[in-house]
Formats: structure tokens, C-alpha cells, sequence
């Protein structure tokens, strides 16, 4: 028997590396599988693509990505080529030769990885064999009208068929690493695993399935982990048979992983077992880096937006859009999982505290989130064509009174203001002024909603009252529709967006992970998130003040939701008395966090789950090095030095605070030096195997 090979944890350049060479690194294949390659449903696409890049610079010609086929998706994102790989070309010609159509390319996106796309349509005709044959190896019946989970077997059988053959041809040598994704491609890997393949298995799971049916339920789902039916709460969601794939998934894999200590605690209650490794989700930080230019693009979105205001508000326009804070809420419509239901409250208590202290600070809120609607609101259009006719005007004046002001000074005259406008200007600006009256508030919303009465937001809104009346401090504008910059409305991306505003709220009450408020980080723009969503636990777990960093967590698990929604309001009206410095400071904070999410970092908890894997699936040829897995637990970042050192010193708990305070934060603060330090403890929390081991905490122990 030849001597097993060493797994060092540490190799910097992804591979493993081996004691002996009797098995070449070279020869070790790594292939991902989800639904979501090529094909954006969800924030599992958003893993994968902004991954692809990290994981590419790891294996090179040896990583591949197995999706389905969709025709639309391939003709914007693929390149089609032929496999570098002899026994990936073999296998694919086998199952073209039976029938099943199989197409192979690279993704064009950042890393250029291959993929392997089933064309699902064209292997439906098997559906009823293997439905069969699933049946047989997991007693899991698939109703047959459902659509989903029918695609899910057959793209499955056609997963662990296309293993199958690789496989044979490496005479069951271990080559083979195959990670999956949730549980449309879980059937893959139970096959896989019931067929006894040579494949070394990892299972993602990156929210489980009842658990997001519970939380829209509006359950108190955390505090009742353990005292749920699982099987009960399945069946009568008619979910039994997706939760029974799901389940057998993670037991099935060698290694089991889930994106956030959160979803970790979810899984053991849900699915039953405990992750092997907890990998964060991460972004590729190259793509929003701007470098110090992020304070300008701040500013120049911001216009972008104010103009849109000009428009949205004309004839209500009675606040300074200089003194005008832009938050926003943004992704799927899912009122109560995404925190809309206490967002709107919190600005409801928000609108009163601003009007109660009469402060001089309007709140511009927008929900961007996709509903169904006809078109866009008339009110809304003609406040922009309004907007458009007075900025014409305007010019037309602005020229003529440029040309006489001109010539007056080309003859060394001082001319008469009061004649240097004629009757004909002051007449043009009059009817400019008239046609900007209105009779109506400004709308709430930017389109014409489908069922409006029954709209959760817009009822909400009803109930509160936050119709854009001239005395409210807060305005609400619903945009049910995502962002584009072909929009006659709001020509911005949603990047550009986000980087116009200057709150991200993201309340949550289910969030695996959330990447909303981890695009914001990236982009400099301060958000609020929670300590029921990944991203909240992970940054609480990184950072000693988060608050500090622009990064505000609400506790929505230990705490009444008449409480969680006090917190809200009061880290919304203590963002609001912050001055433009404070502000500006607080930004150039919150764009260095951008290293804890960089994939460069957290690529690694990924890798320690595919050495694990191979270790546990061939443990007389692998073996793994006696180290501690990475860890995602202590404070990493600590408080800034700028920040006095009392904890509620950094947050106003009065709202009438003195100048002074804010004097002396900003003698004490130093854009570089802060920088610099902040730099050097990056290094420290992701060098492997060097973190003391703790004690394991209880489920359900945070820091709050």
C-alpha cells in the first residue's frame, strides 16, 4: 500500500499537497454543481460567480461548474469550447451518444471557469426511470406536478451519470471532488453516493427549506428550534418530499457545510446535523473597488438621485436636499423575512422624533423591491418631464442673461440687474413657476400597482400615514421594480444607487447571509443588518465596534419586536444628527472592512471543506495535517483609536449633544494611520491553524 498523502491546510496555492507523488495534484478534479450556474434565481448565483475567480486561480483547467442548460442564458454568458480534459470530453461523448444533450464552455465572467450544462428538456423522457430509481435507493416520492423538484431528478440523474462515467475511467482512483449546492442538485449526490462512485462529496446548504417557509409564516422560529414537528410542519406546507431531499443531502455528504453560525444552529435543528465547516459567503472585492475615489462617487450618484427628487416632490420641494439623508431597503419582496414590516414602523418613530425636535434633516426612504405592476405611475412621469421643463427653461434664461452680462462687460459697464432681465424672461419664469403647482401629494409609489389593495407595504403606509405630507420628516417612495439605467425614472444601476445613498436597512429576520449589506460595506456605504442574518453574526464575531465601522446590528433574537424595533428608530435618528464630517469619516470606515469579505480571505474555509472531504473519503490515501480548522470566531477588528472609549460614547444618546464631542473625535481621528492599523490586523484572524481553540459555545450564545 502506498504511504498516505499529507494534506497541508496551508498550501497557498489551493491544491493539496502530498508527502509522496504516487497520485499527480494535477490530477485531482474539482467540480461545482447548482442550479444557479449560468442561471440567476438567487443569492446562490452571486456565491458561485463572484467565487468562480478565486477558485479558478486555485485549480485552474482542473475546476468545473455543472448547471442546466437554458438557451437565453448561454447566448449572453458562454463561450462555447472544446474540454481540455480527455476524460471530461469522453464522458460527455457517452451520454451525447444515449440521447442527453450536453454542452461545455466557459462562463464569461471574472476567472473564466468551464461549465457543464444539461440540457434538461432533452433527457425528460427518462423522468418516470428515474424517478423510480430514486425511489428505490431513498423511498423519496416526487409528485408529479411538481415542476421544480421533477427538474431536480432529472438534472441529478444526469449529474451523478456524468460522474459515473468520469469516474470509471480512473480505475477508482481518487480523482473526484464534487461540491453541491442546496437541494435542487442534492439527487446528484445522493446517487452518487448510493452508486458507491470514488467521489469525495461536500453539501452546501445555504438556507434550509423550512425554514424559510416557517419564517414567512411569521413563527417565532429562533426561540422554537427545538420544539418544532419537522415532519408535520413539511407536510402540511406540502414541501415533505423537497425537505426529504434536502435531508438526505446533508447526511449523505462526506462533508456538510453552511454559509453563517446562524444557518448552523438552523441546520441542526432542521436537517439534523451539525455543519463539518461554516464558509462565509465573501465578494470579489476587486470589482467595487474604487480605490479613495469611493467619497466621489458617493457624491456624484448622490446628484443623481437629488435630481430625481427635484422631479418626485416638485411643488413640495420645502426641505434643503443638502440636509437630505437617502436610505434605502432593497431585494426579494418577502415583507416580513426582509425586515419591511419593521422598517416601516421604525420610520414611522423616526418621523415623529425628527418632527418632535423640530431638526432640519428630511429622510428619503426607498423600497426597492419587484411586485407586480403595470406601468409607471403618470403622477411620478410628469414630475420628471416637469423637472426637465423647468432645468430648459432655466438655461434658455440662464443664456440670455449671460449674453447681455457679457456685453456689458465688454464695455466696461456694470449692467443694471433689474434691466438686464426683460419682461419676456420674468414672463417665462412665472409660467415656469405655475406649472410646477400640484393639487396632490406626491406619490408614494412610482408605478401602478397590480392589487394595490392588498399590498403589504403600501397597507402598512396607509396605516401609518407616511403619505409625503409637507410636515414629515420622512418620505417614503416604493419602486417596485429593479434598478436599470434605461429607466425614463431613476437612470442608475443598482450599484451606482447604492453608492448615491447613504444608509443601507436591512432588518431581517431570516438571512442565511445577506449580501445586500455586504455590498454596501464594500462600497463604502454604511447599513444596518441583524444578529439573525449571517453577515450581522460574521461582523460581530470580526469587529470590536461595529457601529463604529458603519455597520448597525439589531438584535431581533433576544428581544421583544417592540424592542428590536426601539433599536431601529434610535440607530436611525443617531445616523441623522451625524454631521457631513462624521459621515464622511464613518464611510472611509466602513470601505476598509472590504478585506473581511474578500473571497481571497474566506476562499480558504472552502478549501479546508474540500480537504476534509477528500481525507474522509479516502483516508488511506489522504490524510489531514493536525491542525485546527479555520475559525470564524473573536474580535479581529478593534475599536477605531478615533472613537472615544467608552462604548456609548461613539453613539449621541441625547439628541441635543455638544459640538465639542464632535471637535474632539475629529482632532483624535487620522485617515491614515486608522488605515494603516486596520490594515495590519487583517492578517492576523486568517492565518490557519494559528487561533487558540475555545471553548465551544451553546447554541443560540451571540454577542449582542
Amino acid at each position: 500500500m502506498p504511504l498516505a498523502r499529507s494534506l497541508s491546510i496551508t498550501s497557498l496555492n489551493g491544491l493539496p499537497q502530498w508527502e509522496d507523488e504516487d497520485l499527480p495534484v494535477e490530477d485531482l478534479l474539482l467540480f461545482e454543481v447548482s442550479w444557479e450556474v449560468t442561471n440567476k434565481v438567487g443569492g446562490i448565483y452571486t456565491v458561485i460567480q463572484t467565487k468562480a475567480k478565486t477558485t479558478a486561480d486555485e485549480w485552474g483547467e482542473n475546476y468545473f461548474l455543472i448547471g442546466p442548460y437554458f438557451e437565453q442564458n448561454v447566448k449572453t454568458q458562454v463561450e462555447a469550447c472544446e474540454p481540455p480534459n480527455p476524460a471530461v470530453k469522453k464522458a460527455m461523448d457517452t451520454m451525447k451518444s444515449q440521447g442527453c444533450q450536453v454542452f461545455f464552455g466557459r462562463w464569461l465572467i471574472e476567472g473564466s471557469p468551464y461549465v457543464l450544462l444539461f440540457d434538461i428538456g432533452s433527457a425528460a423522457w427518462n423522468l418516470d426511470r428515474w424517478k423510480g430509481e430514486f425511489w428505490d435507493v431513498s423511498n423519496i416520492g416526487i409528485p408529479f406536478h411538481d415542476r421544480e423538484a421533477n427538474d431536480a431528478v432529472i438534472f441529478g440523474s444526469l449529474t451523478a451519470w456524468f460522474l459515473k462515467e468520469l469516474s470509471c475511467q480512473f480505475n477508482d482512483k481518487p480523482n473526484i471532488i464534487a461540491h453541491f449546492h442546496e437541494w435542487q442538485a442534492g439527487v446528484g449526490l445522493i446517487l452518487s453516493r448510493s452508486r458507491k462512485l470514488p467521489v469525495a462529496t461536500i453539501f452546501t446548504t445555504h438556507a434550509t427549506l423550512l425554514g424559510r417557509y416557517l419564517c414567512a409564516a411569521s413563527i417565532d422560529f429562533y426561540n422554537n428550534l427545538d420544539q418544532f414537528d419537522i415532519d408535520k410542519e413539511a407536510g402540511e406546507r406540502q414541501i415533505y418530499h423537497r425537505y426529504c431531499m434536502e435531508r438526505a443531502s446533508v447526511h449523505c455528504a462526506h462533508v456538510f457545510t453552511t454559509v453563517s453560525q446562524i444557518t448552523a444552529v438552523e441546520a441542526e435543528h432542521m436537517l439534523k446535523r451539525n455543519p463539518d465547516v461554516v464558509t462565509p459567503n465573501g465578494l470579489n472585492i476587486k470589482k467595487f473597488s474604487a480605490m479613495h475615489e469611493f467619497q466621489n462617487l458617493h457624491s456624484m450618484y448622490k446628484a443623481r438621485i437629488q435630481e430625481f427628487i427635484r422631479g418626485h416632490f416638485y411643488g413640495h420641494l420645502d426641505f434643503s436636499l443638502e440636509k437630505t439623508l437617502f436610505f434605502f431597503i432593497a431585494g426579494r419582496y418577502e415583507f416580513s423575512n426582509k425586515g419591511a414590516d419593521m422598517f416601516l414602523e421604525a420610520l414611522s418613530r423616526l418621523n415623529f422624533l425628527l418632527r418632535v425636535h423640530k431638526t432640519d434633516v428630511t429622510v428619503v426612504v426607498f423600497f426597492i423591491m419587484p411586485a407586480k405592476t403595470n406601468n409607471f405611475n403618470v403622477e411620478t412621469l410628469k414630475g420628471q418631464a416637469v423637472r426637465k421643463q423647468l432645468w430648459d427653461t432655466a438655461q434658455s434664461v440662464k443664456e440670455k442673461f449671460g449674453k447681455k452680462l457679457y456685453n456689458a462687460l465688454l464695455k466696461g459697464e456694470i449692467p443694471d440687474l433689474n434691466k438686464i432681465l426683460d419682461r419676456d424672461d420674468i414672463t417665462i419664469m412665472k409660467r415656469a413657476i405655475f406649472s410646477t403647482q400640484r393639487h396632490c401629494l406626491p406619490p408614494v409609489t412610482t408605478h401602478n400597482m397590480i392589487d394595490d389593495g392588498n399590498d403589504p407595504i403600501l397597507n402598512t403606509i396607509r396605516r401609518i400615514g407616511l403619505f409625503n405630507n409637507r410636515t414629515d420628516r420622512v418620505k417614503v417612495i416604493v419602486h417596485p421594480e429593479f434598478l436599470s439605467s434605461t429607466s425614463p425614472l431613476l437612470p442608475l444601476d443598482y450599484e451606482e444607487f447604492v453608492r448615491g445613498c447613504h444608509l443601507g436597512v436591512f432588518p431581517s429576520y431570516y438571512e442565511p447571509w445577506g449580501y445586500t449589506p455586504a455590498e454596501c460595506t464594500v462600497m463604502g456605504i454604511p447599513s444596518v443588518t441583524t444578529n439573525l442574518s449571517g453577515f450581522g453574526c460574521f461582523m460581530q464575531e470580526h469587529v470590536a465596534d461595529p457601529a463604529a465601522y458603519g455597520i448597525y446590528i439589531v438584535d431581533r433574537r433576544f428581544r421583544s419586536p417592540d424592542e428590536s424595533c426601539n433599536q431601529l428608530t434610535q440607530f436611525l435618528y443617531r445616523f441623522c444628527q451625524q454631521s457631513c464630517r462624521q459621515r464622511i469619516i464613518q464611510r472611509n470606515r466602513t470601505e476598509r472592512l472590504s478585506d473581511l469579505l474578500d473571497w481571497r480571505y474566506l476562499g480558504r474555509y472552502y478549501m479546508h471543506a474540500r480537504h476534509l472531504a477528500l481525507s474522509r473519503t479516502f483516508p488511506d490515501k489522504f490524510e489531514m495535517e493536525p491542525c485546527a480548522p479555520p475559525k470564524t470566531e473573536g474580535f479581529r477588528y478593534p475599536r477605531p483609536s478615533s472613537v472615544p472609549p467608552s462604548p456609548s460614547a461613539s453613539q449621541h444618546s441625547s439628541p441635543h449633544h455638544s459640538e465639542g464631542e464632535d471637535e474632539d473625535e475629529d482632532e483624535r481621528y487620522d485617515e491614515d494611520e486608522e488605515a494603516e492599523r486596520d490594515r495590519q490586523n487583517i492578517k492576523s484572524p486568517f492565518s490557519l491553524g494559528a487561533l487558540p481553540l475555545e471553548k465551544n459555545k451553546q447554541h443560540g450564545e451571540y454577542r449582542n
